[in-house]
């Protein structure tokens, strides 16, 4: 099978690393992102002798007819980011597929781990589907679920998606080698519409303490590090939350959310809609006092 291979980060680099393993598999080029090429995939490249590109338009001309001269039986997309028209998915007789580390027809789109915590999710998906001119819409070839538990955040969610990933891409490949014809699922055979996730972008950290503190746990595991991290400010300065508890049997009744409550060693009790949550890691603001209003 020849494939090409459209791809980005730690979650395409597992894969390959398993799919060059495989003698009944011939990867032509590899595809990655123009605005941030993957040095990772370049020295993967260089090393297997494997054409590496990049492109600011992959469905110009120009391109799709570079495309047709690999005659690659199949594409493959792994967190690539632009989106795949008409005449470049009608090149590969075997269509064009994708990974998406989301539970479609739910969680279409961007930043789909950051949503699945901020939106308080007992599983996570991830979804290999063929590409048709929607975004993720189209047929799921295979899909795994993944736990998620109040000890989880961005970042272990992260590390369970990078290898979930790679192996059902891999297990996928392997089962189209067998039926070029899988067994499939229409999306709009679970839901009729799905869900949609807009990207995350800058400004969009700010901790609201005005929620619940299911809510603001949610919030603050859902973005720490590798990610930017949940941002409050005292007065005009800036902190920033990088882990917090919530506390089961915390009281609830009526205060000022965002206030400090109580200091316990290095971690602090912030008031919230309903209760209170503890903060466990945080930087930016050197000294904080009881009664401080973050906001």
């Amino acid at each position: 099978m020849k494939i090409g291979y459209f791809a980005d980060g730690p979650w395409s680099h597992r894969a390959l690393e398993s799919l060059l393993r495989d003698d009944q598999i011939q990867i032509l080029f590899i595809c990655v992102r123009d605005d941030r090429p993957d040095p990772v995939l370049k020295t993967m490249a260089d090393q297997a002798g494997i054409d590496y590109l990049h492109h600011p338009n992959v469905n110009s001309d120009e391109f799709i007819e570079r495309m047709k001269s690999y005659e690659v039986d199949l594409f493959v997309s792994m967190s690539f980011n632009q989106i795949f028209r008409k005449n470049l998915l009608a090149i590969p007789p075997m269509r064009t597929i994708n990974c998406h580390a989301g539970k479609l027809p739910f969680y279409r789109g961007r930043n789909i781990l950051n949503w699945a915590l901020i939106n308080d999710e007992k599983e996570f998906g991830i979804t290999v589907h063929y590409i048709d001119e929607g975004i993720d819409t189209g047929d799921i070839i295979k899909q795994t679920l993944h736990a998620i538990t109040d000890a989880d955040d961005y970042g272990t969610l992260l590390e369970k998606a990078h290898g979930a990933c790679a192996d059902i891409l891999v297990e996928t490949i392997a089962l189209l080698r067998k039926s070029e014809r899988p067994e499939v699922i229409k999306q709009e055979d679970i839901h009729p519409l799905g869900s949609y996730c807009i990207v995350r972008k800058e400004g969009d950290e700010k901790l609201d303490w005005n929620q619940s503190s299911r809510d603001v746990f949610n919030f603050i595991r859902a973005i720490c590090d590798p990610g930017p991290q949940a941002r409050t400010f005292l007065n005009e300065r800036e902190l920033l939350i990088n882990r917090a508890e919530y506390i089961e049997d915390a009281v609830v009744y009526k205060g000022i959310p965002g206030s400090v409550l109580r200091f316990e060693g290095n971690s602090f009790l912030v008031k919230t809609l309903d209760s209170y949550v503890r903060v466990l890691e945080w930087s930016g603001v050197e000294r904080l006092r009881i009664g401080d209003r973050l906001k």
